[in-house]
């Protein structure tokens, strides 16, 4: 058999899917080079070490949630999607967050805080405790002030308005923000008054955040008697708090979701359609955007793209009443080749109504016939069985006798002196009793 023969588009596109379904999302480090912003707000640029390089692309949606520029030379650490642009078959890299790799004593320190806690069991899964599905309070554990605090009400306010909230304020950047953030959680346990406690704080860089990356904070969040919730900064934030708490949210408003999910089971089951449905759709525009962005080198001026249809649309129209007028004259004919064949072919009608006339008439004469002798055979049948009949025969003087159990009498020997007897008679009849029995 031969064998099957894929298009390019095919090809692209089975590449795109198997490459989508093996790697999933993922960071990939490299240094940022060949960077262009183009004028939709997409960023293009590629990711390279020593021995190779790839393309990456983030849209314009994610580069606005980036607080700092990105520039050629930057090491930093790509969360992406690996995938295939199709139009062209360019491998690349759909970049969803960027972080800038090493950022020196902070981050030492963050990772030798985050292995010497791991050693001594903080982070253990085994230590974790359920949230539960149907809190009846929630504390929160941010400052007054904060646009996260906001968030988490809005969140709340939206999944789970009957549910009260208590506030425990803390300062949550700057001097004196970790003990402030320890003794809050640690009063919010001795008060037992919340069935779950969230620990809010907005988006930031690694030294914004820096408060939540204490000892104190992540062993008050395991001394705790409450379920602890952990919502601190954006998605790819991550501190040594997150780690240390029974469950980490990827924002505020993710961490209000996780403490309110039961309430609205259902509720969150759509929302979960509805988000991967928008995520496709943004896919879809994502990739919609940069076809845009591709086709945009190539634009022609209009003045020279009127010209060019005008031209076309004046040689369209001779071709079109060039064909309008063959086509007309080759019906014309057509149409008189037909008119003529039709008159010589026309059958002539009247022979064959005659003979139609004729029929119709011989046939009204048989069936009068037919129904004459059918209606002779039915009176003479009729007269026969009249003839026969019980009824004439009582009409000729006999009657017709019936012993007391209704039985016709025919042997006068059956009959004894007194036996009652009925007699019927063409009309009507009578009863009687035998005074003497004769035999035949």
């Amino acid at each position: 058999m031969a064998p099957s023969i894929l298009t390019v588009s095919e090809l692209n596109r089975l590449a795109r899917s198997a490459i989508e379904q093996r790697l999933p999302l993922l960071w990939v480090s490299g240094e940022v080079s060949n960077l262009t912003r183009a004028p939709s707000g997409h960023v293009y640029f590629s990711l390279k070490d020593s021995a190779a390089q790839v393309r990456c692309v983030m849209f314009r949606g994610r580069a606005q949630l980036l607080p700092w520029r990105v520039e050629n030379g930057q090491q930093v650490e790509a969360q992406a999607l690996a995938t295939l642009y199709e139009a062209r078959g360019d491998f690349q890299l759909n970049v969803e967050s960027l972080r800038r790799a090493g950022l020196g004593k902070l981050y030492e320190a963050f990772v030798q805080l985050r292995e010497r806690l791991a050693a001594q069991g903080l982070f253990d899964a085994a230590a974790k405790r359920a949230v539960p599905r149907f809190p009846r309070r929630i504390g929160v554990v941010t400052s007054p002030t904060a646009a996260a605090l906001r968030d988490v009400l809005a969140a709340l306010s939206r999944r789970a308005r009957h549910v009260p909230v208590i506030i425990y304020p803390t300062l949550v950047q700057g001097d004196g923000a970790a003990a402030q953030i320890a003794a809050a959680i640690a009063t919010a346990g001795a008060r037992a008054e919340c069935d779950v406690l969230l620990v809010a704080r907005g988006g930031g860089s690694l030294e914004d955040l820096w408060a939540f990356n204490d000892e104190a904070v992540a062993r008050a969040i395991r001394a705790c008697p409450l379920p602890v919730i952990a919502g601190i900064g954006h998605e790819t934030d991550v501190s040594i708090a997150d780690m240390a708490a029974d469950l980490r949210a990827a924002t505020p408003t993710a961490a209000a979701e996780f403490a309110s999910a039961g309430w609205h089971a259902a509720a969150e089951e759509i929302a979960g359609l509805a988000l991967a449905l928008k995520q496709a759709m943004r896919q879809h525009m994502e990739r919609r955007m940069q076809a845009i962005d591709l086709l945009a080198h190539g634009l022609v001026h209009p003045a020279e793209q009127l010209a060019h249809a005008r031209q076309r649309l004046s040689h369209l129209a001779t071709r079109i009443a060039a064909n309008v007028s063959r086509g007309l004259h080759r019906r014309a004919a057509d149409l008189a080749a037909t008119r003529l064949r039709f008159v010589r072919l026309r059958p002539t009608t009247e022979a064959a109504r005659s003979r139609l006339l004729r029929a119709g008439l011989g046939l009204r004469q048989a069936t009068a016939r037919l129904l004459a002798q059918r209606r002779a055979q039915l009176e003479t049948l009729a007269a026969a069985l009249t003839a026969l009949s019980p009824a004439a025969t009582l009409g000729r003087g006999y009657s017709i006798v019936r012993d007391a159990h209704g039985a016709i009498v025919r042997d006068g020997g059956t009959l004894n002196a007194g036996d009652a007897l009925s007699l019927r008679f063409a009309k009507g009849g009578g009863e009687a009793v035998v005074i003497t029995a004769v035999p035949d």
